[in-house]
């Protein structure tokens, strides 16, 4: 969009009046969609990334950024950190399939989740550190030593993922992934 003067994109320097309304705009998308990120803000608002980042610093307090696995994600002031990095987390599809999968069957072993999510085990393992670290998931073992996969709190995991679906960008990496596994599996 640009001013109907100058041709300087609306909201940045204030002439159309555009400036409150595109930082609304942006200010709304991030409570609507807690945990989401930048490249994802500036497709689904469509707006330049220059105007989401002018828009997101003069926000100021009322969003908060989190540099979180490998990206920023942004939050609504009012979500605690645990929330937070929860929410990151399950922004992956992988992570998001392992918890779906135990919430499906319930406790099962890593080599049952790997063939359910269809990734190799050591794509589960590594999706498994940052839901064991978070204590979504609970690696227990049996009088054997052998290890079973657990939901710690169901519930409230079901509801963290409910607020989130992971961006076209997100689920094109972890397929990827699924398919280098499978190649380098045969």
């Amino acid at each position: 969009m640009t001013g109907p003067v100058d041709g300087v994109a609306d909201g940045v320097d204030g002439a159309t009046g555009g400036a409150n309304e595109t930082r609304e705009r942006i200010a709304a998308a991030i409570a609507a969609d807690p945990g989401v990120y930048f490249s994802e803000l500036v497709r689904t608002l469509d707006l330049a990334p220059g105007q989401v980042q002018y828009h997101l610093r003069k926000l100021g307090n009322r969003v908060v950024a989190a540099d979180l696995y490998g990206r920023t994600h942004y939050y609504p002031p009012d979500t605690d950190p645990f929330e937070r990095r929860a929410l990151a987390v399950l922004r992956r599809e992988t992570a998001a399939d392992i918890v779906v999968s135990l919430l499906r069957h319930g406790p099962s072993a890593p080599a049952t989740v790997a063939d359910r999510v269809d990734v190799a085990r050591s794509t589960l393992e590594w999706h498994l550190e940052r839901l064991t670290d978070l204590g979504l998931v609970a690696k227990r073992r049996d009088e054997r030593g052998r290890v079973t996969l657990v939901l710690e709190n169901p519930d409230e995991t079901a509801e963290y993922l409910g607020t989130v679906d992971p961006s076209l960008p997100d689920r094109m990496v972890d397929r990827f992934t699924r398919l280098l596994d499978r190649l380098l599996a045969e």
